[in-house]
């Protein structure tokens, strides 16, 4: 047991990436639709690229969205409304009516005129309630038919416009009294009415709603039926009115057809083997041409995270509006892997998300190659992310790309440009603006994963910061020394191609841990007294290989990013203190262990910390030339750069002897114009 948790410990950071892989491909397998694919990809109003398409098997055209709302409309428009009848109401309002009547009308009108009064009323009465009186305005069509219930049966059926609205009832008293000859009576006669008449029909609506729904329900999806080995459509035709929805309801009964249990395992399957085969070669690049990313869990957590990200998001839109595919900015991935790690790292992390999305999204061919290209112009364009101005610039050379893209696309399936579709070119430029939040995103990256970009180490350059203040107070001679260092090295890193802002500072940085002991480095003794003069060999050794552990304690309290420690780590990888080595061994020159003079290391591990051990050593000892002349420099820099090299101290660098040459080309001519050579001129 104890035996299997050491391998396990041994092991951890491998054992993490396989978790990540996992855990990774089964979070996009879930992204994923899981039903069948249509192998055919189409659009309406364009030709079909593919070879002639026969019917596979037996199905029914499905109606479009468009036939079923007009069929759901019609039969809505034409449904019939219930109305519960209280029977009990019509007989009493008569019998009130004949005591109202007698009651309210005065005696003193003439005989005659009283029962042509009652009888006209009474009329009215069975007017009103030969169908009913509506308790409120429904706000029916007039021609909607409606049917009466009683006791739940139906007892009559009409138009709604038969039945008596509140708001109607005086304007039909007025008509029939005037009509009649009885207008001098109307306002006794009214307020009979309105003492009497009393609503008796109430809208039924849990029963009209039920009745609706089985008539909705009722409507058939489809219309007619295709034979298998029919020609669907042609190479080349344009598909379009009824070929489209045939082609529309041959997809969906392909999909349907497919999803069952058994299947669906065999769908997941497959998703899961194809992403674990992006993925796997992604992690296989690292691998190869990036180790010290792949050794690094947090970077490849970083990489992982950004794919599944972008899936995610591209996934929702994809669900949600398959038309609003290229608002996603998709170009955000390319931009922020380079920010954090280099160009070809982030292309073809681009590639490998582009394939895994190409599953998932409409006219995949289209999709994928308009955002490869978009990618390589990402990586191309965008250099010096810290200038908001070439951000920008960036944005829109990808915009003016996809549009372009998009054209030529469009084209070739049209044949013309008359149906173009506008408000495509403003999706591209909505997905530029949202390119634009990179900027914030990559901010939040570094704070999430612990990573460093071009952006923090342009402030990390600043000479007002902090550390680099605290630096120039307690240790003067070693500030001057690192702005010297970081120029050198920053004008060697631009000859070779390396990170000059990193590289710049990395170099100012470096030697931070001289904070601690400053008086026991020359460039900080300016009274011309020497603390080494009272100490052993020894001790002043160990004092000067402290700065860098010093350092590194500093840099670390200070929150400076790994990336920087690292020179501060490496600036003199396993060198011995040389001077005082010599000293110690006049003394004892039998007892002399050359480890007790040595740095701790690690040597130079990239390009950028092997030029600063270059940069640092040359800069250093320039201090002791005497008289200098072009001669002497050249064999200067030659001398302590190929003593380096003697060493291997450049062995894990990824840095060739032809970087060498040029660095070391570059420091003479720098040191050359430090020391302001000259030819002489004859007096």
């Amino acid at each position: 047991m104890k035996d299997f948790v050491n391998t396990l410990y041994r092991n951890h950071t491998l054992l993490y990436k396989i978790l990540l892989f996992i855990c990774t491909t089964f979070l996009i397998v879930y992204l994923f639709p899981k039903s069948g694919r249509f192998k055919y990809d189409f659009e309406k109003g364009k030709p079909w690229q593919s070879e002639n398409l026969y019917a596979p098997f037996n199905f029914a055209i499905k109606k479009s969205n468009e036939e079923i709302s007009t069929e759901q409309q019609a039969v809505k428009a034409s449904a019939i409304r219930y109305f519960d009848i209280d029977s009990g109401i019509k007989e009493q309002v008569f019998k009130d009516y004949k005591i109202t009547f007698n009651e309210s009308i005065s005696d003193s009108i003439p005989r005659s005129d009283y029962r042509a009064l009652f009888n006209e009323g009474t009329k009215i009465l069975n007017d009103f309630y030969n169908y009913g009186v509506l308790h409120e305005e429904n706000g029916f069509n007039a021609k909607s038919t409606v049917v009466l219930l009683e006791n739940r049966v139906e007892k009559v059926s009409a138009e709604y416009s038969n039945l008596v609205k509140q708001e109607n009832i005086k304007p039909l008293i007025i008509k029939t009294l005037s009509d009649h000859n009885l207008s001098a009576y109307e306002k006794q006669f009214l307020s009979v009415y309105y003492d009497v008449i009393q609503p008796n029909l109430t809208y039924n609506k849990e029963f009209t709603e039920r009745a609706l729904d089985e008539e909705l329900n009722k409507i058939s999806y489809t219309r007619g039926s295709i034979e298998k080995e029919t020609l669907l459509i042609s190479k080349g035709e344009v598909v379009e009115g009824d070929k489209f929805q045939v082609l529309k309801s041959l997809e969906s009964e392909y999909e349907s057809q497919v999803w069952n249990a058994s299947n669906y395992n065999w769908i997941v399957f497959a998703y899961t083997v194809l992403v674990s085969l992006a993925l796997l070669m992604l992690l296989l690049f690292l691998r190869k041409y990036r180790r010290d990313v792949f050794e690094n869990n947090n970077k490849v957590t970083f990489i992982f995270f950004n794919v599944l990200f972008m899936v995610f998001i591209t996934s929702l839109v994809v669900n949600y509006n398959a038309h609003y595919i290229y608002v996603v900015p998709i170009c955000i991935l390319p931009l922020v892997l380079k920010a954090f790690f280099d160009a070809r790292l982030g292309l073809f992390t681009h590639v490998v998300t582009m394939l895994l999305l190409g599953s998932i999204v409409p006219n995949s061919y289209e999709y994928m190659f308009l955002q490869i290209i978009a990618g390589i112009v990402t990586i191309l364009t965008v250099s010096e992310l810290y200038k908001r101005a070439n951000l920008f610039i960036s944005v829109g050379q990808i915009t003016i790309v996809y549009i372009i893209a998009y054209f030529a696309f469009f084209v070739i399936h049209e044949g013309s440009i008359d149906n173009l579709k506008w408000e495509t070119f403003l999706m591209f430029i909505l997905c530029g603006l949202a390119t634009l939040f990179v900027q914030p995103l990559i901010y939040a990256y570094e704070k999430m994963f612990g990573l460093v970009s071009d952006v923090s180490l342009l402030e990390l350059t600043d000479t007002n910061t902090k550390l680099l203040k605290e630096l120039a107070e307690k240790a003067p001679g070693t500030f001057h020394h690192s702005l010297n260092v970081a120029n050198l090295a920053e004008a060697c890193a631009n000859e070779i191609g390396a990170n000059s802002m990193l590289m710049r500072v990395g170099a100012l940085y470096h030697d931070i841990g001289k904070m601690k002991n400053p008086t026991y480095f020359t460039e900080n003794q300016s009274t011309g007294i020497n603390a080494h003069d009272e100490l052993a060999p020894k001790e002043s050794a160990k004092i000067i290989v402290d700065h860098v552990l010093n350092g590194i304690e500093i840099g670390k309290k200070n929150n400076l990013p790994d990336r920087v420690i690292d020179f501060i780590r490496t600036h003199h990888g396993t060198s011995v203190v040389y001077y005082f080595y010599m000293m110690e061994k006049k003394s004892n020159p039998d007892e002399v262990n050359m480890d007790d003079f040595r740095y701790l290391g690690p040597k130079p591990f990239s390009k950028e910390t092997a030029i600063l051990m270059m940069c640092d050593s040359v800069e250093a000892a320039s201090k002791s030339l005497k008289e200098p002349t072009s001669t002497k420099i050249d064999a200067f820099v030659e001398n302590i750069i190929d003593k380096q090299m003697d060493e291997g101290q450049f062995l894990n660098s990824n840095i060739t002897f032809k970087e060498i040459q040029s660095i070391k080309k570059v420091l003479k001519l720098k040191l050359a114009n430090i020391y302001h050579l000259r030819i002489e001129y004859p007096e």
